[in-house]
């Protein structure tokens, strides 16, 4: 399997995950325990404060996550373990509808694709 193969495999388990509420699962696409989340004009402090705010802000009640679909998904490799992934996501909830742009440093790491580094930039 290509490296581009592989990293689209990660984000669509990742959505998967997501859209069935399990957090948990949508995390294991972070590396962990080091993974830099920046969000809100914030950097989360690592793995744990990631997983943490997801179930703060979104798993108020079953369904609650809502729907997340990635698309437009750019991948440009940068070194045989490093790669560059920049993506449209839209986050759809009762609450509204959230858009925006993931911009993400992929690394290999035992033989697994994994986000070292995740901006997300919201539409207003």
């Amino acid at each position: 399997m290509s490296a581009q193969t592989a990293i689209r495999a990660v984000i669509a388990d990742m959505q998967a995950a997501w859209n069935r509420g399990d957090f948990a699962g949508y995390m294991k696409g972070f590396a962990n325990p080091d993974v830099v989340f920046v969000s809100r004009g914030r950097i989360q402090k690592d793995w744990q404060a990631t997983l943490d705010h997801y179930i703060a802000d979104y798993g108020g009640a079953p369904g609650s996550q809502g729907a997340l679909t990635f698309s437009d998904i750019r991948i440009e490799m940068l070194a045989a373990d490093a790669a560059q992934l920049v993506s449209t996501y839209t986050l759809i909830r009762d609450s509204g509808t959230q858009q925006g742009i993931n911009t993400r440093l992929m690394r290999k790491r035992d033989d697994c694709w994994v986000i070292a580094l995740n901006h997300v930039s919201a539409q207003e």
